[in-house]
């Protein structure tokens, strides 16, 4: 039986493949659970619409996230932050903190995309990763400073 994938199905098929599928399978779980529909002629020509859609939509997003990383690459990002014996910080600095400070200057970064091997407790200089989506990444100047 020949079915359209309504959305991604592991070591099946992406969202909008045409697959051929086992009856039992496609009438007993792909169908009733909307992960898919029956490769009917109108239901082709919809999912080959939409694969259009969705690729222009990802080609847009890619131009958009290039544009990010390349403000983000370089930038130089400072957190003052309180300062004990041996320029050993009170509490450290996390990607939770560093999220917060990007957003203050108009980068919205989740802090799971913020690659911090260990919390940062000493005041210096650090090149933080940032991933983000498309496989692209950049990397920010985090400058930690003594609060006065």
């Amino acid at each position: 039986m020949k079915v359209i994938l309504l959305q991604d199905i592991d070591k099946l098929g992406k969202k909008g493949d045409i697959k051929e599928v086992a009856d039992g399978y496609a009438r007993n779980l792909l169908i009733p659970n909307k992960k898919a529909v029956l490769a009917s002629k109108s239901e082709i020509i919809k999912a080959e619409e939409q694969k259009k859609i969705d690729t222009e939509k990802a080609e847009q997003e890619l131009i958009r996230f290039q544009e990010v990383a390349s403000q983000l690459d370089g930038f130089e990002l400072e957190i003052p932050a309180k300062v004990g014996e041996d320029n050993k910080l009170f509490g450290a600095i996390t990607t939770v903190k560093i999220s917060e400070e990007l957003k203050k200057n108009n980068f919205e970064i989740e802090k799971n995309k913020i690659k911090l091997e260990e919390p940062i407790k000493e005041i210096g200089e650090y090149e933080i990763p940032i991933e983000l989506p498309h496989n692209l990444e950049a990397k920010i100047k985090l400058i930690v400073t003594e609060e006065k």
